[in-house]
């Protein structure tokens, strides 16, 4: 059994920046990570984009869950490690080559898909899940299960310690990885946090873009400030 579940959607950057802080301390503490599926798409079904969201939100959510899709496909295909290897080889796609990359990543979801599923030495066949409903079923009942752990006010990742019967957080969102001797250290604080059942939030609306060569901020960098409000940028911030 998995010592943590870890939900994501693989076009949220702040979930791929906690990913790399995980895998890091899951390396370190022999931990055991199970990658499960959240979709922003199916969480904002009901949203109306156009008034709710800056521009773009509704291209970027969409594309998520058609990689999300693949991400299905991989686990029939490979189990969970085959999510694990997929998610590690479509964030380094999406987030770590450029901004360029990543706007044609969302772009052509299938294509980054492929590119992702040979890094990972999976079939690249998979990719065709992308345009596939029949695997929606299985990401929003997985999508129902982190929202069930945490509340519906919540964004990605979403962490479930020990599960089936520990504690969940959304979070912690971070903008910088973690260096390897502060990432154990940091991932103590947040699970003595959500070991207290009476502990709910910590939280500042100022977020830093995340330290990421797709946003333009290279490692060592420290990302410009921006307010968040209600799981986005605000668009006059």
């Amino acid at each position: 059994m998995a010592d943590l579940h870890f939900y994501f959607d693989p076009v949220c950057p702040f979930a791929w920046m906690t990913s790399k802080w995980v895998r890091e301390v899951a390396a370190r503490r022999s931990y055991d990570v199970e990658w499960k599926f959240i979709s922003l798409r199916l969480v904002n079904a009901d949203v109306d984009y156009a008034t709710h969201f800056p521009h773009g939100y509704e291209r970027s959510h969409s594309a998520g869950l058609s990689l999300l899709r693949v991400a299905a496909a991989a686990r029939e295909h490979a189990g969970p490690v085959g999510v694990a290897d997929y998610y590690r080889a479509l964030g380094q796609e999406i987030f770590e080559r450029g901004a360029r990359q990543q706007r044609d990543a969302l772009k052509d979801p299938s294509r980054a898909a492929a590119t992702a599923l040979r890094a990972a030495g999976l079939d690249v066949a998979l990719a065709g899940a992308t345009g596939d409903p029949g695997y929606d079923t299985l990401i929003a009942a997985e999508t129902d299960a982190a929202l069930a752990l945490t509340g519906k006010d919540v964004g990605t990742p979403i962490l479930h310690f020990d599960p089936p019967g520990g504690a969940s957080l959304f979070g912690p969102v971070i903008s910088r990885l973690p260096s390897p001797e502060d990432a154990p250290a940091l991932w103590d604080h947040v699970v003595g946090l959500s070991r207290f059942a009476g502990f709910a939030e910590l939280k500042r609306s100022l977020r830093e873009v995340p330290q990421l060569p797709a946003l333009g901020v290279g490692a060592g960098e420290v990302g410009a400030r921006e307010d968040w409000f209600q799981g986005h940028r605000r668009a006059d911030g």
